[in-house]
């Protein structure tokens, strides 16, 4: 029987990862379950708070989980991810990637650019690009099967918007999915 007290789903590069803390507050055992695997167990602490720390996906995002006292013997459950809260990371997410979700061929593809980087990942992996500067920007070049795609930069002309990035496939604009 799990005594799950907090569930996180963590959006990396590689794809969505579910995070689930069972802590017993009576044993003070802590297990962390990363996609159904467990990570960390510990039986028997004596210590209720403190925190647990463990990696995320196959590129070992390192995260931790605070467990800090609330009113009364309530416990609270943060989690942090690579140094920033659980909010922070997230709102940094959505600025340094951009993601597509598409369908080709009967098959799901999930593209991320790492926008620091110029990395794109398919489906969990690196992929293997080309890059090419155009007269109105850049375009990084890759193939999904016998589909031609590339992901074209072009400066917004507004400081604030910064660039704009957008996947082509097959001469056709895929939306971008919001986080």
């Amino acid at each position: 029987m799990k005594d799950v007290v907090a569930i996180w789903d963590v959006i990396l590069s590689d794809g969505v990862h579910k995070i689930e803390f069972e802590h017993g507050t009576t044993s003070g055992k802590r297990v962390v379950y990363v996609d159904g695997k467990e990570e960390v167990r510990k039986e028997w602490m004596f210590q209720l708070l403190g925190k647990e720390t463990f990696c995320v996906g196959p590129a070992k995002t390192k995260a931790t989980i605070h467990i800090l006292s609330g009113k009364g013997y309530v416990f609270k459950y943060t989690l942090e991810i690579e140094g920033k809260s659980f909010k922070k990371f997230v709102e940094n997410r959505s600025k340094t990637t951009n993601t597509w979700v598409l369908h080709l061929d009967g098959k799901d593809f999930r593209i991320v650019l790492e926008k620091n980087t110029m990395d794109v990942w398919c489906n969990g992996k690196i992929i293997e690009t080309a890059g090419e500067f155009v007269d109105d920007g850049t375009e990084t070049h890759f193939s999904l099967g016998n589909h031609d795609c590339y992901i074209k930069a072009v400066s917004s002309g507004k400081r604030r918007e910064g660039i704009i990035h957008t996947l082509i496939v097959d001469n056709r604009e895929i939306p971008e999915l919001t986080q």
